[in-house]
C-alpha cells in the first residue's frame, strides 16, 4: 500500500493548545493537496476552516476533549454548536470515570444522545484505550454499538496509550457491524498507517502521516 492509499484515510488533525489558524489553515491546504479523509481541530476554528474550504474537505472537531468528563448536556450542546458551524464529523470523548465506575449503560445513553444531535453527521467515539482493562474496552465495544456512533476510536493523544494491533483485534471481535475503527496516535511511519488500514481500519488519526509524506516529497495531484 503506497503513501498516497494511506493518506486518504487519515483525519489529518491539529489539537494542539497553541494552533493558531495559520496552523489550521496550512493543515487545511495540505488536507486538501493529499485528499485525506478530513481536518480534525478545535471547535473554535471550525466556522472559519468549513467557510475557508467550502466542500473540498470535510471538517472534523473534538467533543468533550481531551478528558471527557462535561455532563452529557455539554457536549450535546458541542455537537450541535459545531454542525452549526460547518462541521460534519464529531469525535467525542468518553465519561473514563464512569467507564471505571462500571456505569456502561450511562455511556450507552450519552454516546445515543451525541448521535442523536448528531443526526446524519459522522460520529466517532474515542474511548481512551490506554487507561483501560481489556474487560473495560469489551465493554466499551458494547456502548459504542447499542449507542449508535458511526465508529470506535483508540486514543486522544493527551494521555497514555496510542493505537495498538491487540487493540484493533479487540475492536474487530467485539463491536458491531455498523461500527467503523479508527486508530488514533502514535502512529509514526507510512508503513505503520498501512498496518492499521490493512486490519480494517477506515480512518487514522494522524498529523505526523502527512508531514512524513510532505518531508518524503510525496507528490499527488489536487491542492488549490
Amino acid at each position: 500500500m503506497d503513501a498516497r492509499e494511506v493518506l486518504k484515510h487519515v483525519d489529518h488533525t491539529e489539537l494542539m493548545q497553541t494552533a493558531k489558524w495559520e496552523d489550521i489553515k496550512r493543515l487545511c491546504d495540505d488536507a486538501v493537496y493529499y485528499s485525506t479523509s478530513s481536518i480534525c481541530i478545535p471547535p473554535a476554528y471550525v466556522k472559519q476552516a468549513a467557510e475557508y474550504l467550502g466542500d473540498k474537505m470535510p471538517v472534523c472537531t473534538v467533543i468533550g476533549f481531551p478528558h471527557g468528563y462535561n455532563t452529557t448536556a455539554c457536549k450535546v450542546f458541542e455537537v450541535k454548536d459545531a454542525i452549526a458551524n460547518g462541521a460534519k464529523e464529531v469525535d467525542m470523548v468518553i465519561n473514563i470515570g464512569w467507564a471505571k465506575d462500571g456505569k456502561f449503560d450511562e455511556i450507552t445513553a450519552e454516546i445515543a444522545a451525541l448521535k442523536e444531535a448528531a443526526g446524519d453527521k459522522i460520529l466517532k467515539v474515542i474511548i481512551e484505550t490506554g487507561l483501560l482493562t481489556d474487560e473495560e474496552k469489551i465493554a466499551l465495544c458494547k456502548c459504542v454499538t447499542d449507542g449508535g456512533a458511526d465508529f470506535i476510536k483508540t486514543c486522544t493523544g493527551f494521555a497514555a496509550g496510542k493505537a495498538t494491533v491487540e487493540d484493533i483485534n479487540l475492536f474487530k471481535a467485539h463491536i458491531g457491524p455498523n461500527v467503523k475503527m479508527k486508530a488514533s496516535s502514535g502512529m509514526t511511519s507510512i508503513d505503520e498507517g498501512a498496518v492499521f488500514v490493512e486490519m480494517g481500519c477506515e480512518r487514522l488519526g494522524s498529523k505526523l502521516l502527512v508531514n512524513i509524506a510532505k518531508a518524503d516529497g510525496v507528490a499527488v495531484e489536487g491542492g488549490y
